[in-house]
């Protein structure tokens, strides 16, 4: 991962807007539902939200009474989340070296930014076992990752670029991409992500399609009236554990325990 890449990035990307679209909406819905389903089942929970960017998160649940931690990587992120004057503890930090944090120190922990922009296998292990080591024993981990399918069906071939990406090996012999360590996101498959789990020694309690179909119909959610959508969101919660709609779905959500 280049990070002075990703600073750039998202010194001019609006991250606290993110989450104002419809098909993000979906995302941030979905995510929410389940980290409630787990938290509920744990007594006075402690939080880390690792790459938290702006708070979206973080400051919703702390905002419910939660002891919610943070540690973003982007400076100009990290200092807007705390422009908003909430409860949560943030920090300046990497997801592969929360070397801050003692062992055993939280019972649940988000990584719903880092698994996008870690590119190699072994900066993913990193993270993975970083939150691993900081979450207690019998512990939630909630991981989110960038899918691609999606990538290849979207900026593949909706926008044009599958023949010139295969031209320059961006894209391998199985339409899996390459990405090198310049680039700003990692996409991975299934198969990807139950190896790092099997490396990592976290169990599965299970993984879902965190926005499904949302990202592909954007124009249609977006012109939906307000029952429409609400139809919608509940449509994608009762099918999101669905396996047929994982590998294409733009993020899953992968729920481990430790």
């Amino acid at each position: 991962m280049n990070i002075n890449n990703l600073i750039d990035y998202y010194n001019k990307f609006n991250e606290d807007k993110r989450i104002t679209h419809r098909h993000t909406i979906v995302e941030y819905t979905t995510a929410m539902k389940y980290i409630h389903e787990y938290l509920y089942k744990i007594n006075k929970p402690k939080i880390l939200d690792v790459g938290a960017g702006t708070g979206a998160y973080s400051i919703k649940l702390a905002n419910e009474g939660y002891d919610v931690t943070a540690v973003e990587l982007i400076k100009h992120n990290l200092m807007t989340l705390k422009a908003k004057n909430s409860p949560v503890k943030a920090y300046l930090g990497n997801a592969t070296d929360l070397s801050m944090f003692k062992d055993n120190s939280f019972d649940m922990v988000l990584l719903f930014g880092p698994l996008y922009h870690l590119i190699s296998k072994e900066d993913k292990l990193k993270a993975l076992m970083e939150a691993k080591r900081v979450v207690k024993d019998g512990g939630y981990i909630l991981v989110s990752y960038y899918m691609n399918e999606y990538a290849i069906i979207t900026h593949g071939f909706k926008d044009n670029n599958i023949l010139e990406a295969i031209k320059n090996n961006e894209i391998d012999e199985s339409f899996h991409i390459t990405p090198k360590e310049t680039d700003l996101y990692s996409m991975v498959r299934l198969d990807d992500i139950n190896e790092l789990n099997s490396l990592s020694d976290l169990k599965r309690i299970k993984i879902l399609a965190q926005d499904g179909p949302s990202d592909y119909i954007r124009p249609t959610l977006n012109k939906m009236d307000e029952e429409t959508f609400k139809t919608y969101v509940k449509y994608h919660i009762s099918t999101c554990e669905r396996p047929e709609l994982l590998g294409a779905s733009s993020h899953v959500l992968d729920i481990l325990r430790k």
